[in-house]
């Protein structure tokens, strides 16, 4: 059995993206960090929802819509196909382009292998049978760092390129019926006798957490309208 490391595992990468805004990944990153070296199937089914929610957020922030049902393989390539990978001068040079599709290649490939493990080696995946002998946390650290890196990347880019497509300026009153559903799902913020709505202290001191889950309930409400037209459907 390989030796566990006596150092508690950092996903240095993943911690700087919460500076940026990112705060509602830090308890999928802070369970991936004691998974990797604890409980390693679990560390798979972690990495590849870390990475999800990591893909989706950056859709988000950039106003780009996606699809619920989208794995995570498809997810990685739209998102890439949304950031400018490295600077823009270089961007145009024959050789540099190559080398980027090979990495993104990469990356894809990395995806893949991620989902592969999850679906085999997960603590949620499918059952096992008596002989199923589980990978260890050497396994789960290569797949945690595989993760961290890639997530650090994609803001990386993501924050420091000019977007390619610039979101629109978002108005708290251009979606009343989202800013009524949290307001509905937590108590008002109260400062000594003032009271303030949940939506509107969420919109205003954390604006791209406020996009990103404006995305989520909105693609939920599509979701459900399809699934009630479907059942309607003759």
């Amino acid at each position: 059995m390989a030796a566990a490391l006596a150092s508690p595992f950092v996903m240095s990468g993943s911690r700087e993206v919460l500076l940026t805004g990112a705060a509602h990944l830090e308890r999928q990153i802070g369970a991936l960090e004691a998974a990797a070296s604890s409980n390693p199937g679990l560390a798979f089914d972690l990495a590849k929802t870390l990475l999800e929610s990591a893909c989706k957020t950056v859709l988000s922030e950039r106003a780009c819509k996606y699809d619920g049902g989208w794995d995570l393989p498809r997810l990685l390539k739209e998102t890439l196909s949304q950031l400018q990978l490295v600077p823009g001068e270089l961007g145009t040079e024959a050789d540099v382009s190559d080398s980027l599709r090979k990495t993104a290649g990469g990356l894809q490939t990395t995806i893949q292998g991620i989902c592969e493990l999850r679906n085999t080696h997960g603590f949620a995946s499918h059952g096992k049978d008596p002989t199923f002998q589980e990978l260890e946390s050497v396994q789960a650290l290569l797949v945690a760092r595989a993760a961290d890196a890639i997530v650090s990347f994609m803001f990386r880019v993501h924050h420091g390129y000019q977007r390619r497509h610039s979101p629109a300026r978002l108005a708290y009153s251009d979606h009343p019926e989202f800013n009524e559903y949290v307001d509905e799902s937590y108590e008002p913020v109260q400062v000594f006798r003032e009271e303030f709505a949940p939506s509107r202290v969420l919109f205003e001191l954390a604006p791209e957490p406020y996009r990103v889950y404006l995305t989520e309930f909105l693609q939920e409400e599509k979701d459900s309208g399809e699934i009630v037209k479907s059942e309607m459907a003759p």
